[in-house]
């Protein structure tokens, strides 16, 4: 078996780790929390962390790539409707809006990262970039379909959108910055 995929109380273990660093790594940064305070907090043995993730930096990837995840299923559940693609759209800019306003939103788990991992190289970094390109491929392609030309301009234009509005988003009000947002995307598609 996989490292992380062991039967039982270890998955449990596994998945409570994962919980554990995920919240407290978005609510209080990354490089703020020690592998310790996850350890106590998940309720688990030191012994239990190594042998789920080989260090502190796996375990980081491990909730970077938790949120890929999330956001994936989110963008399919709207690439998968019944909707145009321009509807796709406005479907994708929603489930963000509706992220924006959640309680205890405090931006993008993606921006928040890099921020602590400014080195191109690292692979905390490197997990940003691709998710970053992913997002960026997939909305290029939805506009694109929805008849924006030129649609890599347009895809550049909603990834910015977004990011000010993810920024934002936890410094201002929500229901300001995700109206603003909104608009923006609109504005994106009717242009």
């Amino acid at each position: 078996m996989s490292r992380g995929t062991t039967r039982g109380s270890t998955s449990e273990a596994r998945k409570r780790l994962l919980g554990t660093a995920t919240r407290v790594f978005y609510a209080e940064g990354i490089h703020s929390v020690g592998v310790d305070r996850i350890i106590a907090e998940a309720q688990v043995t030191r012994a239990t962390l190594y042998r789920h993730f080989s260090g502190k930096e796996e375990l980081v990837l491990a909730y970077l790539d938790l949120a890929d995840q999330g956001i994936r299923e989110q963008v399919a559940a709207a690439q998968e409707s019944d909707e145009s693609a321009a509807g796709q759209v406005r479907a994708v800019a929603r489930s963000i809006a509706e992220g924006i306003r959640s309680p205890g939103f405090r931006g993008c788990a993606f921006l928040n990262a890099v921020a602590e991992y400014p080195d191109p190289a690292h692979p905390v970094h490197q997990a940003v970039l691709a998710h970053r390109q992913w997002f960026l491929e997939t909305v290029t392609d939805l506009l694109a379909r929805a008849g924006r030309e030129p649609a890599d301009e347009a895809g550049r234009h909603l990834v910015m959108l977004r990011d000010g509005a993810m920024a934002a988003g936890c410094l201002f009000d929500p229901q300001l910055v995700t109206g603003t947002f909104l608009r923006g995307v609109e504005g994106i598609l009717q242009a």
